[in-house]
Formats: C-alpha cells, sequence, structure tokens
C-alpha cells in the first residue's frame, strides 16, 4: 500500500525503480537457469563419462577372462604334448638301452661294473693306452628304473663313485646313463648323460 501510494506521488521515478528491480531479477533468474543448465549438462557428462568408464572397464575384464581361458587351454595341451614327448624320449631311450643290452648279452658279456677304487684305477689305465684314449665310454650304472637311485648291470648299488665335481646332476631331468672320461683326473671322471647318447661301452665277461 505503501509502495503503490509512493509510486503516484513519485512519478516516473518510482517506475523507472521498478523496471531496474524487475530487470535485476530476470537477470538473477537468468544467472540461476545458466547455471542450473551448467550443472545439470556437467553432471549428465559425467554420469555418461562414468558409464563409458564402467562399459571399458567390463569389456577390459572379459578381454581378460578370454585371454586367460585361452591361454589355461595353451598351456594344458602344451603340457600335455610335452608329457607325450616325455613318454616317448623315455620310450625310445629304454628301447635303445634295451637293444644295446641284448648285444651285449648275445656276446656273453655286459657293461663294466666298478666297486672299487683298484678297479677304477686299472679301468683308466687300460683307457689310456689303448685305443679309447680320446673317446668317452658307457660303464654298467644307470639310475634308469628309479631316478636318484644309481644301480649296476647285475642290479647291485652304487658305493661311493668316482664323479665329476657337481655330478650327477640330471641336467633337463633325462640323464640316466653314465658315462667315464678317461681325459680327466682318475678318480673324478663319471658324469651322467642321456642314454640316446652314442658312446662306446667298455665291456666286460
Amino acid at each position: 500500500m505503501c509502495v503503490f501510494w509512493w509510486c503516484l506521488s513519485g512519478g516516473s521515478r518510482c517506475l523507472v525503480w521498478i523496471t531496474v528491480g524487475l530487470g535485476l531479477i530476470c537477470v538473477l533468474l537468468l544467472v540461476f537457469i545458466i547455471l542450473q543448465h551448467i550443472t545439470i549438462t556437467a553432471e549428465r557428462d559425467l554420469i555418461k563419462s562414468y558409464k563409458n568408464t564402467a562399459e571399458e572397464f567390463n569389456q577390459t575384464i572379459n578381454s581378460l577372462q578370454d585371454n586367460y581361458t585361452d591361454s589355461t587351454r595353451k598351456n594344458l595341451e602344451l603340457e600335455t604334448r610335452v608329457k607325450d614327448l616325455t613318454a616317448e624320449k623315455n620310450q625310445l631311450q629304454s628301447n635303445f638301452s634295451s637293444l644295446n643290452q641284448k648285444k651285449l648279452e648275445d656276446r656273453g658279456a655286459d657293461l663294466v661294473i666298478i666297486n672299487s677304487e683298484e678297479k677304477q684305477v686299472s679301468l683308466c689305465e687300460c683307457l689310456f693306452i689303448s685305443s679309447f684314449i680320446k673317446d668317452r665310454v658307457w660303464i654298467g650304472l644307470s639310475d634308469t628304473e628309479n631316478e636318484g637311485i644309481m644301480k649296476w648291470v647285475d642290479n647291485s648299488t652304487l658305493k661311493p663313485g668316482f664323479w665329476l665335481n657337481g655330478e650327477p646332476n640330471n641336467q633337463d631331468g633325462d640323464e640316466d646313463c653314465i658315462e667315464l672320461m678317461p681325459s680327466n683326473p682318475v678318480l673324478n671322471n663319471w658324469n651322467d648323460l642321456p642314454c640316446s647318447q652314442k658312446r662306446k661301452g667298455f665291456c666286460e665277461k
């Protein structure tokens, strides 16, 4: 009522103030609307970004799961292949050893058994003066039946042997036969090797 009376008494100046006030209100309202729009747009963009990130994350997880499944399958295939190849290798070694053993038995001989230091020295001296001097030869010792349990061809167990330093080491898991290396010191010249290796054999009847 007072404002209305003031406007009537003030004339045009009152209209100016009303216009200015309404203008300020409109400006403030416009600023508020703009800020709300910016806020809503930012929130919408943020939600969209989160959604895209979540989708990419899920895709990455699915891809990793697929890769893991594929790698596991390939690993199982490789393990199976390795087992098959190992079995084939062991069979070939067994056949090779059996064939050599049969040849010796047909001749009434067998690979030498070295059960004393005297025999080791005597054998090395024999090799030294023979044509075998440069040859590494098989002796009648192996652990083909039980890994780590050395036995002679007569099935007797090994007493302390005459090994090279660090031997036997069963390198690559398939060194089951024993060779004598005459070029090494007399009391340290045994070495384990795969039975499939070609060597001359030192035999005795």
